[in-house]
């Protein structure tokens, strides 16, 4: 049975990605052509775009789809458009795995992703720490500086090399401002709106969670809509995905029908542990 649950296919994730890249068209047609409302399509974009971190993520562990190289392309690709250099990433998340709510050994810990004042919590809502700690990394990763130490030296090249080719892409995407602002419309200002969706998101993964290695206690699973679920490629089950990560997005809800007795740490809803995280802020 956890042998056909590891199983991966290139179909389900490839509709998958068909839904969610038909809905950034979609977006980008309705602010690009000023429709009625086209601003609330503003935040509708950055979030559709923001959320192609859980695809990214997912492609860290090869998982989305069969192909190899179908699940590297679309790592980067992904990672290009949230400024998340996809080398780099890996292994960061790969030590968050062995390391998961380990202070001292978690990146995610390291990097100040549990604000535990209002005022750490507002500003790390926003985002902002996000983009400047991602330009800053992809700046120094392009320099050739130490990019962490969950990075192994035989991966330094291809981490430089992978930075380089992204400030190339936004030296020219910072040329094409200068002919039209069509970008700025429908990737960058939405990117800032939508960002904030993804960090409240984040979050719900091991907030407020205890600083132990046990999974069924350091992570949450957040009952949710369909509709979070298709965005966030069925990364609300993530207790479940801690436990297996090697098991695809696309059989998570499976996983979960055979873990949930187990299952010690869970929200109903993302409004719910929103608002008991921000209660506990002081």
């Amino acid at each position: 049975m956890r042998a056909a649950l590891m199983e991966r296919e290139n179909a389900a994730g490839l509709c998958h990605l068909a839904g969610h890249v038909a809905l950034v068209l979609v977006f980008g047609i309705w602010i690009a052509q000023g429709w009625f409302l086209w601003p609330l399509a503003l935040v509708g974009q950055g979030i559709a775009i923001c959320f192609l971190f859980t695809l990214e993520h997912e492609a860290t562990h090869k998982t989305p789809f069969r192909s190899e190289r179908l699940n590297e392309w679309v790592g980067r690709i992904a990672g290009l458009l949230l400024i998340l250099p996809f080398e780099w990433f890996r292994y960061f998340h790969l030590a968050h795995h062995r390391f998961t709510n380990i202070p001292g050994k978690d990146p995610e810990l390291l990097s100040g992703a549990r604000p535990e004042t209002c005022a750490a919590y507002v500003i790390h809502v926003s985002g902002l720490p996000f983009w400047a700690s991602m330009i800053r990394q992809v700046v120094g990763n392009a320099m050739g500086r130490d990019p962490g130490g969950y990075v192994p030296a035989r991966a330094y090249r291809r981490v430089r090399r992978e930075a380089r080719v992204m400030l190339v892409f936004y030296g020219l995407a910072g040329l094409g401002l200068l002919v039209t602002p069509l970008l700025f419309w429908v990737w960058l200002l939405p990117c800032l709106l939508g960002q904030p969706f993804l960090r409240l998101y984040l979050l719900a993964e091991h907030g407020r969670c205890a600083f132990v290695a046990d999974m069924f206690e350091n992570t949450r699973t957040t009952y949710t809509n369909w509709i979070v679920r298709f965005l966030a490629w069925n990364m609300p089950y993530h207790v479940e995905h801690h436990a297996l990560p090697q098991v695809p997005f696309h059989k998570l809800p499976v996983l979960h029908e055979q873990m949930r007795e187990h299952l010690k740490v869970t929200a109903h809803g993302y409004g719910e542990f929103t608002a008991d995280y921000a209660s506990h802020l002081r």
